[in-house]
């Protein structure tokens, strides 16, 4: 009989011992993701120092024709925007060095607002409500347009991202990026195409 209750204390001991230990973790794992949800998400996730500029290759192609929806989900078209240069960046949100660019593409855009210049951002395929959430955080005030099925990678040929391209005001490709820009090279390459 003494036996048999000690063996059961200790197994009631066990049980319990396990039910406190799963509880805590509970609680602990509860609060680290509490946590999580409540910090606001106001920083750029990369800071734009530990990502380098590219240089941009020279070509003369033909503007692709892309026909898109803006994130009012009204219908957009590069050629709506003949006349002008034209900034076409693709980019993800969960492409960290996508991310670390937008701030340098937002202060292009305000820099040249006034001038003939169209500056696109084509997010390539990810869901609307993330787009939304990212062009919130970033502060984007250019126009950023959804690309489901990433036609405008596949106009290019470029499926590394981010990549940008740029568009004379006749309607031909001379400018291809991959890897991020920073402001310094949008303003050594593309502001003198405004000016043609």
């Amino acid at each position: 009989m003494i036996g048999q209750a000690t063996s059961a204390d200790r197994s009631a001991r066990v049980k319990l011992a396990a039910l406190v230990f799963t509880g805590l973790g509970l609680l602990v794992l509860g609060g680290a993701a509490l946590f999580y949800l409540l910090t606001p998400k106001t920083e750029p996730l990369i800071p734009k120092k530990d990502w380098a500029s590219v240089t941009p290759s020279e070509v003369d192609l033909a503007a692709p024709e892309l026909n898109l929806t803006d994130l009012a989900g009204n219908p957009v078209t590069l050629a709506d925007n003949l006349g002008k240069v034209v900034l076409v960046n693709n980019w993800a949100f969960w492409c960290p060095p996508c991310r670390a660019e937008l701030p340098e593409l937002q202060a292009y855009y305000e820099a040249h607002r006034d001038q003939p210049l169209a500056v696109i951002g084509i997010d390539a395929g990810d869901e609307k409500v993330d787009v939304d959430y990212h062009v919130k955080l970033f502060k984007i005030t250019y126009p950023v347009w959804l690309d489901p099925k990433q036609e405008s990678l596949m106009a290019i040929q470029n499926f590394s991202l981010p990549n940008s391209y740029v568009i004379d005001k006749k309607g031909r490709v001379r400018l291809v990026w991959t890897g991020v820009i920073d402001l310094a090279m949008l303003e050594r390459y593309v502001t003198p195409l405004m000016e043609e």
